[in-house]
């Protein structure tokens, strides 16, 4: 008798892998391999790769199949963005219990097709093996075209604008609400901060506007706002003063500090997961951006360089995210 939802166990690898090629389908997905276009001349391929690790960036209590298939391709196609570059294709790589059900892949597929044709990308190819939790591998290609640089961490100089794309703060006040509510108690007027950590949304092409309109260095804020900043900061050598009255949490995050007695401005300098594009330049903050503060000259004279300034106040104690909690790192590789 047929099983109406049915483990990996029972209906197989070839299985599964028809059912994530039936969500996401792909005419460059190959027998071997993917066959991608040539790039157009002058242009120039941008590769990353990211993963998610069930506990560790993503509990089943809290968000769907769906939303996650959507969160690993957009962390990996920020990535991608924040390089000046724009999406064509991603890889999937599948770790999961042989118990999962096969619904659970089918609905992850579908979140993970949504998200790939928001940017006119595909779903080339991938693997799915057996383990003792479901870890997600993303690997994301982009094209760079023409000969402008890309959009790197250690362009940012003294007498820029650091300009912002999206929510900052938000994300992370979804995950406290999360902790304290959890997903089904959630109340009401919290829900647009638990979209925003369980469905973060990087609009197309906004990385490749930023760079057509002359911004010079860029990232995405996946650590937390002073850890991705401040990595940008030592790489280009400079300090970022970032201006509060720019920065103010939202009459909805602060709500929410107060309900949870939390202080909003924690989410805001080292939440993280928002994946708001974090830029500088030397032009006017281009269509879709904001400027949230200024580049300026560092002090290497000082024993103790302050990387990041909120109006003028050192704020370098808000570390953001640690891939390894035990050991005290700057920031996760990029």
């Amino acid at each position: 008798m047929k099983r109406i939802n049915p483990t990996l166990a029972e209906v197989g690898e070839r299985k599964a892998i028809n059912t994530i090629i039936a969500h996401a389908p792909s005419s460059r997905n190959g027998d071997d391999a993917a066959v991608l276009s040539h790039a157009a001349p002058n242009s120039r391929t941008v590769v990353t790769t990211d993963m998610l690790v069930e506990n560790r960036h993503f509990t089943l209590d809290w968000s769907t199949p769906a939303e996650i298939g959507r969160k690993a391709i957009t962390q990996n196609f920020a990535d991608i963005e924040a390089m000046g570059a724009r999406p064509v294709a991603a890889l999937l790589a599948i770790s999961a219990p042989s118990y999962t059900r096969l619904e659970f892949i089918s609905e992850l597929a579908r979140g993970i097709s949504q998200r790939v044709k928001d940017y006119h990308a595909e779903l080339v190819g991938g693997d799915i093996t057996d383990g003792e939790q479901i870890v997600l591998s993303v690997t994301a290609i982009g094209q760079l075209g023409g000969s402008i640089p890309a959009l790197t961490l250690d362009a940012a100089k003294p007498g820029h604008i650091i300009i912002a794309s999206g929510e900052i703060g938000a994300s992370a006040a979804g995950l406290a609400l999360l902790r304290r509510f959890g997903r089904e108690e959630m109340p009401t007027e919290f829900l647009p901060l638990l979209r925003s950590h369980c469905q973060a949304h990087v609009p197309p092409g906004r990385g490749f506007v930023a760079r057509s309109a002359g911004v010079s260095a860029m990232t995405d804020n996946s650590d937390g706002l002073v850890a991705d900043l401040g990595t940008m900061a030592r790489r280009s050598g400079v300090i970022m003063d970032l201006q509060a009255t720019a920065l103010e949490p939202s009459p909805l995050m602060r709500l929410a500090g107060k309900v949870l007695d939390q202080d909003p401005w924690q989410w805001v300098l080292s939440g993280g997961e928002d994946h708001t594009l974090l830029g500088t330049t030397a032009h006017a903050a281009p269509t879709g951006f904001r400027q949230i503060g200024v580049v300026r000259k560092a002090q290497h004279h000082q024993h103790h360089q302050q990387h990041v300034l909120l109006d003028g106040t050192c704020v370098d104690q808000f570390e953001g995210w640690n891939s390894f909690p035990g050991v005290r790192t700057e920031a996760k590789a990029e």
